[in-house]
């Protein structure tokens, strides 16, 4: 017999299934998104990278040299893409930290990337100058295809000047 009371716990019960579904497809909807597969790299496939440029001594100079690679351009190259890691934290990501065509090659296919442009920033000659050079590195030659250096005399001389360091690097 159905009595006001059975009624009553049908009810719960269905509003503690509903309740109970929400909270499941609350907790399926707030799990992250599978993460894109990685890119792979293919020999004789132009993709061209552009690495930001990093300095923990002279972040100034590298906001103003990663802004001016972001719009470089090569001949014969496709707008680059710009990743979103600088060249050191790849490095240490493969655990390769020299500057040599070895390593750059390691970075160039752990990016999946071809031609690699980026910006090295250290102290210069003389107190307080500062030298930057830019390297274009072909990862499928194993070698720069072009690189251009400048010291320059302080961090604001970078910023206006960086422009034709990158300028000479992506001429070919």
């Amino acid at each position: 017999m159905l009595t006001s009371r059975s009624f009553v716990r049908a009810r719960d019960d269905h509003r503690n299934s509903a309740i109970l579904l929400a909270v499941c497809l609350g907790v399926v909807g707030c799990l992250p998104p599978k993460p894109p597969p990685k890119p792979v790299y293919e020999p004789g496939k132009l993709v061209f990278a552009v690495l930001p440029a990093e300095s923990q001594t002279f972040p100034i100079a590298a906001r103003a040299a990663t802004e001016r690679l972001r719009r470089a351009r090569v001949k014969g190259l496709d707008e680059p893409q710009m990743s979103k890691v600088s060249l050191d934290i790849v490095q240490l990501q493969i655990e390769c930290v020299e500057a040599n065509a070895s390593c750059y090659e390691a970075v160039g296919k752990e990016l999946a990337a071809n031609q690699m442009l980026f910006a090295e920033i250290v102290s210069g000659p003389r107190k307080d100058s500062i030298r930057v050079t830019v390297t274009l590195f072909d990862v499928d030659l194993k070698k720069r295809r072009k690189a251009a250096s400048k010291v320059f005399a302080s961090e604001e001389d970078v910023v206006w000047g960086v422009a034709d360091v990158i300028a000479e690097a992506t001429k070919l």
